[in-house]
């Protein structure tokens, strides 16, 4: 058996050159009834994705095609631990490893499953990258269609809603739409990405910027209780975290890369379990290790591991080894005209290899041509786990604007000034810091109203 840095090439899943080649990414990874099951999504499916669908891998790494597998855009997987059923793609599978289709959902592109609201013993919410929320029954595989979330979110225009995630916690469904195009660039006050919530009446927007992926325990145990989002705008990734007694807070980090930024190339940002409550989190190409517990209503514990430029749809661990899902070949009608034969395939190893990938560099910050006060901070933004660290300031007051920078070195939300940067008459600062000097989150309180742009490089 061919083993190389971690991947069996025995194990690639292609599709067919015709009718029309396509998008072969792995979208979902669960280890279940003694095998890794997995789901493959194809761009758009009509007239495309012959050879992709459900397919597993046995205790002996071979391969097998389910018979009930179907072609479509799938990324979503869950547990029903009410009724011992597993949920991925439109499939629920029992522990023998029955399978069983929820018909009526194998035309959506299905992208997340959630916990139901009000009766979480027989039903499950499904969410579709077009915006459509269904609840299905587990157990008959009745679905019912609740609502268009285009129009509940107000997202309008000609640029494609891009749903990509929910989870259900606190009483509250959280759901996430990518997004990102040239023109939110441009203007972000129009974005039609959002982060949004619903309490089984009424929909709120919380953000209106790309977010990706959305993730909790289950039931907000005492473990841990936060709802977590991670999104993006033009000045930084961004964590979103809901507790009870704070509301949503917003926390920002560095990109690793600018080539995970768009709506269609953000695939798939998540937040994952991977060892007995560890938690590992990819976002805008860099994998971070981060606890699920929080304490004082703080988030603790978030060190970057990593930079990368692999499209991983999902990630798991299944019989001691960490799995990645990839997406190595993407035609998707001959847009690339050397892309050849639409490809996927899976990695094995161990989580501490990921620190093996590429040391973590990265950019972003707080503002980028952002309406700020006098006196008023911004959001914290990661400063640990980077050896140099530069920062970057303008401001348009027309006069010297002084800049107080602020470190949160214990993670508990106490602020103490570092240093103050004091802008020149072009309006701009830089100040590099010493090599090694890090503090959990860092933030800026400028002395004067104005439009400014802070933008941290870590190398």
């Amino acid at each position: 058996m061919i083993h190389i840095h971690g991947v069996l090439p025995h194990l690639a899943v292609l599709a067919g050159h015709r009718p029309k080649r396509t998008e072969t990414g792995i979208g979902a990874l669960l280890p279940w009834a003694d095998r890794l099951w997995f789901v493959t999504y194809v761009a758009h499916k009509k007239g495309t994705g012959d050879g992709t669908g459900l397919f597993y891998v046995d205790e002996n790494l071979r391969l097998h095609k389910h018979p009930a597998s179907v072609v479509g855009t799938y990324a979503n997987r869950m547990i029903h631990s009410e009724s011992d059923f597993a949920i991925i793609g439109p499939h629920r599978i029992d522990p023998e490893g029955n399978v069983a289709t929820f018909e009526e959902l194998v035309d959506v592109r299905l992208t997340a499953t959630c916990r139901h609201l009000t009766d979480p013993t027989d039903k499950v919410y499904f969410l579709g990258m077009e915006g459509e929320f269904f609840e299905a029954n587990v157990r008959s595989l009745k679905t019912t269609y609740l609502a268009d979330l285009k129009k509940e979110l107000g997202i309008h225009g000609k640029t494609a809603p891009h749903f990509k995630s929910a989870s259900t916690n606190h009483g509250r469904v959280v759901v996430a739409n990518n997004s990102y195009y040239a023109e939110d660039f441009l203007d972000p006050a129009n974005c039609n990405g959002r982060l949004a919530e619903w309490d089984g009446r009424t929909w709120n927007v919380v953000e209106r910027t790309q977010f990706n992926t959305t993730a909790c325990r289950a039931n907000g145990d005492a473990l841990g209780p936060a709802t977590f989002a991670v999104g993006q705008d033009r000045a930084s990734a961004i964590l979103k975290v809901f507790l009870p007694a704070t509301g949503w807070q917003t926390y920002r980090l560095p990109k690793a890369t600018h080539t995970q930024d768009h709506a269609y190339t953000t695939e798939w940002p998540r937040i994952r379990e991977v060892e007995s409550e560890r938690w590992l989190m990819d976002a805008s190409g860099m994998f971070y290790e981060m606890a699920c517990m929080t304490y004082a209503n703080r988030v603790w514990g978030i060190k970057p591991i990593c930079s990368h430029l692999r499209i991983i749809g999902d990630f798991c661990s299944w019989r001691g080894l960490l799995v990645l899902a990839g997406d190595q070949t993407t035609p998707i009608g001959d847009k690339n005209l050397e892309g050849g034969q639409p490809q996927a395939n899976l990695w094995f190893g161990k989580t501490d290899d990921l620190w093996n990938f590429g040391k973590p560099t990265g950019w972003g910050g707080p503002w980028w041509e952002t309406l700020v006060r006098a006196g008023s901070p911004s959001d914290p933004f990661l400063m640990t786990g980077f050896e140099h660290k530069c920062l970057h300031v303008t401001h348009n007051a027309g006069a010297d604007v002084n800049i107080a920078v602020q470190v949160d070195f214990m993670g508990t939300g106490q602020w103490t000034t570092a240093l103050t940067l004091t802008t020149n008459t072009e309006g701009y600062a830089i100040h590099v810091f010493p090599t090694g000097f890090s503090a959990h989150w860092v933030r800026l309180i400028p002395d004067r109203d104005g439009v400014a742009t802070a933008q941290f490089h870590y190398t």
